[in-house]
């Protein structure tokens, strides 16, 4: 394809987190999107900038509606995408009208005006927001389901934690690493199942026309509710996690989603965590935002069983 161009942000996440299967799938995402493309009759905008793990795109299809193309480089994280989507059917999510998943391809509604709810001038009624479209997406799942489930995903944590820190030179103290594991081994054992989600953050709910706020670019779960306030906390925090914005945080999400405030502070504890040594073995060299969100998790955040 003639001047096809990836955004940088997703050449180099690519090719840091994917290794060799990355680099192939680089290569082949020109010829993927020709072939969808022709196949849904598309004509392509130039992609979204941005962006991790998927070239992405506006699109109208031939009878002239507005759509987005999404090619994901296919891992872990993205391969049900799609199944999330459909279970949603367009409810508090954009809506999946085709999909091709074992080339990670899909053809997506369009959300427009697209602005993201993380630049709404109130972050309070941002959080509002945004707690109401995760109230929607909180699915019972049915039997049979691909999802993996967080309490797998928590004790792998667990388990890889500690090595990985070994393995990078003990990068930051001890005690923030036992703290996070201690509490992967205690998050597991969540009995509750629903659809989660563990990139929902403001950044991924748009403004659109068919609804006033729909979610987008879901890595879902199967796990207890609070597993998706995680990643929100940090998210919201941004630049700056002080003690102050973080409790008014979790007493927003307590009374909005009704769950418990430990729960919450752990799980944006051991998504700092985890994340700060994703970082770091992926070749980052500054993780300095996420080791601040954890020890400011940390502090507010005991031990399991501890006072």
């Amino acid at each position: 394809m003639t001047g096809f161009v990836i955004p940088d942000d997703v050449v180099q996440m690519v090719r840091t987190a994917g290794g060799a299967a990355g680099r192939a799938w680089l290569e082949a995402v020109p010829g993927i999107v020709a072939d969808v493309a022709a196949r849904w009759d598309l004509s392509l905008g130039p992609p979204f900038e941005g962006g991790c793990v998927a070239w992405v795109a506006p699109a109208e299809r031939a009878d002239g509606s507005r759509v987005v193309l999404k090619v994901s480089f296919v891992d872990v994280e993205t391969r049900y995408e799609a199944d999330a989507l459909a279970l949603w059917d367009g409810r508090g999510a954009a809506r999946l009208l085709d999909t091709e998943p074992e080339r990670g391809a899909m053809l997506l509604e369009r959300l427009e005006p697209g602005t993201p709810l993380i630049d709404h001038p109130d972050l309070g009624e941002a959080v509002s927001i945004g707690c109401g479209v995760l109230r929607r997406l909180w699915r019972p799942l049915p039997a049979g389901h691909p999802f993996m489930l967080v309490r797998d995903l928590a004790m792998n944590w667990a388990a890889e934690l500690p090595a990985t820190w070994e393995r990078l030179g003990r990068p930051f103290e001890r005690s923030l690493l036992e703290q996070a594991v201690a509490w992967c081994a205690q998050l597991a054992g969540a009995d509750e199942l629903v659809l989660v989600n563990r990139d929902f953050h403001l950044g991924n709910v748009l403004a659109a026309e068919r609804e006033p706020w729909l979610a987008i670019d879901p890595k879902p779960l199967a796990g207890e509710r609070a597993f998706d306030t995680g990643h929100l906390v940090r998210s919201t925090l941004r630049e700056r996690p002080d003690q102050a914005r973080l409790d008014r945080l979790v007493e927003q999400l307590v009374g909005e989603l009704d769950l418990d405030a430990t729960r919450i502070r752990a799980w944006a504890l051991v998504r700092s965590v985890e994340d700060a040594l994703w970082g770091l073995d992926s070749g980052q060299t500054d993780v300095t935002w996420d080791l601040a969100c954890a020890r400011q998790m940390s502090r507010g955040t005991a031990a399991p069983g501890g006072p």
